[in-house]
């Protein structure tokens, strides 16, 4: 990986912008607490389309109710790229840890997935939620990618169950994509991303 907050010099800067490859929807993720530093490097370096959704809500804490704001998905945002060209400067970009995998495939984001996303948080990428997150409540997701999509936007649901949701979504999409013949169960992958993602931040 390159330094935290040094930018890539040299001729890879632009490297995302080559080649014939079909230019597609990833997840990434991130430094802990830092999905914003990488969206910027992304963007300055490569040249990328980025996004970022994030949330604002009412936290319930010992003082009171708490006005926080942070990202839809902590600790992954979604970048679109060239794999076969981008893939390694993608991921030595600052504040970028790396491209989320299952084995050693990379599941594109589909981009209906994208569009459902931004519909639900609008052009400013930070959406509003009314209700409060208070500690213990119980969390029902409906079935199906959009279904659980939709409810991470218009509920407050803890930063584990929103990133159980996308990590959820990005195994069927790997399921689909593996190459017949080839069967290898996404549970324990999915499992280990959400220990490493989100356990080292309070929910």
């Amino acid at each position: 990986m390159g330094g935290i907050d040094r930018p890539l010099t040299g001729p890879t800067q632009n490297r995302a912008l080559s080649g014939d490859e079909e230019r597609r929807w990833y997840c990434l993720r991130a430094q802990t607490k830092r999905e914003h530093i990488a969206a910027h490097w992304l963007r300055l370096q490569l040249e990328l389309e980025t996004y970022l959704p994030r949330i604002r809500f009412q936290r319930v804490e010992a003082r009171g109710a708490v006005w926080t704001t942070e990202a839809l998905f902590p600790n992954y945002l979604f970048a679109r790229f060239e794999l076969g060209a981008a893939g390694p400067q993608v991921e030595r970009v600052p504040g970028v840890s790396e491209i989320v995998r299952f084995g050693s495939h990379c599941p594109a984001v589909p981009e209906g997935v994208i569009e459902e996303l931004r519909g639900h948080i609008g052009s400013g990428e930070v959406h509003v939620v009314e209700e409060r997150l208070v500690p213990g409540d119980a969390v029902e997701i409906g079935s199906g990618v959009l279904q659980g999509l939709g409810a991470v936007v218009t509920r407050v649901l803890p930063a584990r169950e929103r990133v159980r949701v996308l990590l959820e979504m990005l195994g069927r999409e790997a399921t689909v994509e593996w190459p017949r013949g080839v069967v290898r169960s996404a549970r324990g992958v999915r499992e280990g991303l959400l220990r490493e993602g989100v356990g080292r931040r309070g929910d």
